[in-house]
């Protein structure tokens, strides 16, 4: 597949979930928000003032740091309309959310101290772009905390790559691409001007991973 049709997969899948992204029913988009309390203890390590969440879906991880960490400016990016009209509705004073392509970060150089992106990192075509942005939009010294699906065995990273993600594009039509090993990682950064910092599996195969502008 190219990287519009998994564009397009993605969209169809997120916007049918858009209205039911914030129930209470266990479904893989309320794991999603079991990634909060480290990205909550990471982004509290150092000052900030302006985050960025990269695919913010419907806005429940800015929701959760706007009660805890209230004095700062959120904004959020989600290639689905409908996920950002149902983050707009939470009625959060002085956050900001945007459609848009996280893969053509719509916003100025140096606009951000800190970038978090949960579980939307395996669903685009060109990671090099993303991580290329990110490098654009952060300020001297910030941090991309990324949180995604990953493990440190070697067999099961092949057969997510290789047999889970296939399987669930050709079933569901999920427009999943791709999880990142620590090497895949540090290419990235690499290219794009960021310093790998850590790359971390932690419980429930979450990649932990902080990447730092210079």
């Amino acid at each position: 597949m190219n990287s519009e049709e998994y564009k397009r997969m993605s969209l169809r899948e997120f916007d049918r979930a858009a209205e039911k992204f914030d129930d209470d029913d266990p479904s893989v988009y309320n794991m999603c928000r079991k990634d909060y309390p480290d990205i909550l203890e990471e982004i509290q390590k150092e000052d900030f003032q302006d985050m960025l969440d990269a695919g913010c879906g419907t806005g429940a991880m800015i929701h959760m740091l706007y009660k805890d960490v209230p004095d700062k400016r959120y904004t959020g990016l989600d290639l689905s309309e409908k996920m950002i009209a149902a983050a707009v509705r939470k009625q959060m004073e002085g956050v900001r959310f945007v459609v848009g392509d996280c893969e053509a970060i719509p916003f100025e150089d140096d606009s951000f101290d800190v970038i978090t992106c949960s579980m939307s990192f395996h669903h685009y075509p060109n990671p090099e772009k993303f991580f290329q942005n990110a490098g654009r939009v952060l300020r001297r010294n910030g941090r991309l905390i990324l949180r995604d699906m990953a493990s440190s065995s070697k067999g099961l990273m092949w057969f997510f790559n290789h047999v889970e993600i296939p399987l669930a594009n050709k079933l569901a039509k999920k427009g999943d691409v791709h999880v990142y090993s620590r090497d895949e990682i540090q290419r990235l950064c690499d290219a794009s001007g960021l310093k790998l910092e850590r790359y971390e599996i932690r419980k429930g195969f979450r990649l932990h991973c902080v990447c730092r502008k210079a």
